[in-house]
């Protein structure tokens, strides 16, 4: 989230899914919003590369939604009250809970209903029938371990999630055997399940995720040097951090320090 400070105000959750449905559910998240009539938070967030399934009330674009992996910054401005439950899915869980292509869902947030996909629609219909996010996460594990059942994940989803954990473990080294290597197969075979499966190539994926921790490491109220930042990253210099940055999150990384202060003033 690229205003941090907002969550308290969002009264933001995580939750983790059971066990049983760990290859299908990264996290499940919460906010609640209140604001006060004519108030407006323009909230971008630099997100993990996933397609991410949402029951939303109030002022929201529709009750059940689905967000594809975003290139960019994910962008929403908030306005007036509303809250939202989420299901942020593993790359293989796409193809669990719904007959949707990842590619077509790319920078794209979309309503869910029967004629969409009529898998997804009922099963958030059925998580959006319980009150309370507790309820909504227990019910969610208990919809998606029933889904897995009918359409168990196949190797092409379990070999899309390993890879996406093999490059959050790589954020801090350019060294190591290619993606392809480490796992014996091709690199087509690499960038087919991460696009069958996310939408998004492997390189957009490694930008995606490295950015991430550029954005976490920024909101550290002690500070960072960038210069030093980006060597631990592995980019060529603190331009290219720069660049990269402001590309995606659509400010520059000092302005993004900035308003952060400001937020916390």
């Amino acid at each position: 989230m690229l205003h941090p400070a907002n969550l308290e105000r969002y009264g933001a959750r995580w939750i983790d899914p059971d066990p049983r449905v760990a290859d299908v559910v990264d996290r499940y998240w919460h906010v609640r919003w209140m604001l006060a009539p004519g108030e407006e938070i323009d909230q971008r967030i630099v997100t993990q590369p996933a397609v991410t399934l949402s029951i939303e009330e109030g002022a929201v674009p529709a009750p059940l939604v689905v967000t594809g992996a975003q290139r960019g910054a994910w962008r929403r401005v908030i306005r007036g009250r509303g809250a939202v439950f989420a299901v942020r899915l593993r790359p293989a869980g796409l193809a669990v809970l719904a007959d949707l292509r990842a590619a077509e869902l790319v920078d794209g947030t979309f309503a869910v209903t029967a004629a969409t996909d009529h898998r997804m629609y009922d099963e958030l219909s059925e998580i959006a029938a319980d009150d309370g996010v507790d309820a909504r996460a227990a019910t969610a594990d208990r919809v998606i371990a029933h889904a897995l059942e009918r359409h168990p994940i196949g190797a092409d989803g379990r070999l899309a999630n390993a890879v996406l954990d093999e490059l959050l473990e790589r954020l801090r080294t350019r060294t190591g055997d290619t993606l392809a290597s480490a796992f014996g197969v091709s690199e087509r075979v690499v960038q087919r399940v991460l696009h069958d499966s996310i939408g998004l190539g492997p390189k957009r994926v490694t930008r995606l995720v490295r950015l991430q921790e550029v954005a976490r490491r920024l909101a550290d109220p002690t500070g960072v040097d960038l210069a030093t930042l980006a060597a631990e990253l592995g980019y060529v210099d603190q331009a290219h951090l720069q660049h990269d940055f402001r590309d995606v999150a659509g400010v520059s990384p000092g302005a993004y320090v900035r308003s952060l202060r400001e937020l916390a003033s």
